[in-house]
């Protein structure tokens, strides 16, 4: 943690009313931090009153009013995005935050990325990342030192919204290669690394975690030991049946107005199996103090 004399560090983070920016402020709250979250007026009073009772700070105002987002990042250290949505949000609101930390003088800022490595994938291939993109032109070009974390995919995820794991069915499912690495992290983890890294004035451009690397084999031979019963890794195809999959599910279930329908999921997968998402080199070590969840414990929480 830097130096920033006898006050304990103002860090903003904004989503924490979300499932992982409530995760961050939380991580911070941990470490001494103190947490503001701009929370948009009308915010249910339980979410409110949930983050009083853990210190956070909530501020209800209009996310999208540049100037009152630039009172709220008064002060602050750093900013910490988790907001999530389309590009109304991820470019819209979030860059409203951007220039409010900007005109506040705040001096670093993680945006609203917490995924595969984007930065190494192709433009147009999935709409999510392209958003934060997108985003990152402007990030680089504003007068503010950045950082992103890059950690893959959420491992709490297979325990059931990632399609990969069918207990039922005793299978892993895959495309193009049984052993293609996957990188995956827990929730927590994202969380706790994201706080040091908010109050860690040294931080580079990107940092990449990876809390496991795993490939369907390595993702088999866990379930097998969870369940007591064998798993087999099972291909569908190469990457063109995986796109082929996501048209179709396009046109079928498109999602209009959701952040993550199903051929979203499909997209994030296409770029884990082509290998294009990987991340490397790995950060993990940057903070010594953490640790890090492992598959099987992710898979024993969720049976």
């Amino acid at each position: 943690m830097s130096d920033h004399g006898a006050e304990p560090p103002r860090i903003l983070v904004a989503g924490a009313t979300g499932d992982l920016g409530g995760r961050i402020a939380r991580a911070l709250r941990a470490r001494g931090a103190a947490v503001v979250a701009p929370i948009r007026r009308g915010t249910e009073a339980g979410r409110v009153l949930a983050l009083r009772h853990q210190g956070i700070e909530p501020l209800a105002l209009d996310l999208d009013d540049e100037a009152a987002m630039t009172g709220a990042c008064e002060g602050a250290a750093c900013i910490v995005s988790a907001l999530n949505g389309l590009e109304h949000t991820i470019i819209g609101t979030q860059s409203v935050l951007l220039r409010a930390a900007v005109a506040a003088g705040v001096p670093r800022f993680i945006p609203s990325d917490f995924s595969l490595d984007f930065t190494r994938t192709t433009p147009g291939g999935n709409r999510n990342l392209d958003l934060r993109r997108a985003f990152h032109g402007l990030l680089d070009a504003a007068p503010i030192r950045a950082t992103s974390i890059l950690n893959g995919g959420f491992a709490d995820m297979l325990a059931g919204e990632m399609p990969l794991i069918l207990p039922r069915l005793g299978r892993v499912l895959y495309w193009n290669s049984p052993d293609q690495k996957l990188d995956f992290t827990a929730k927590d983890d994202v969380a706790a690394f994201t706080a040091e890294a908010a109050l860690d004035d040294g931080t580079p451009r990107i940092l990449r975690i990876a809390g496991s690397e795993a490939s369907a084999r390595d993702l088999a031979r866990i379930a097998t030991e969870v369940h007591g019963r064998a798993f087999t890794p099972t291909g569908l195809g190469g990457t063109r049946t995986l796109s082929a999959m996501i048209r179709a599910a396009r046109i079928l279930a498109p999602g209009k107005g959701q952040v993550f329908p199903p051929w979203q999921g499909l997209q994030y997968l296409r770029d884990m199996f082509s290998g294009q998402g990987k991340l490397t080199p790995l950060d993990n070590d940057r903070y010594p103090r953490l640790t890090w969840t492992t598959l099987r414990e992710v898979l024993e929480g969720g049976r």
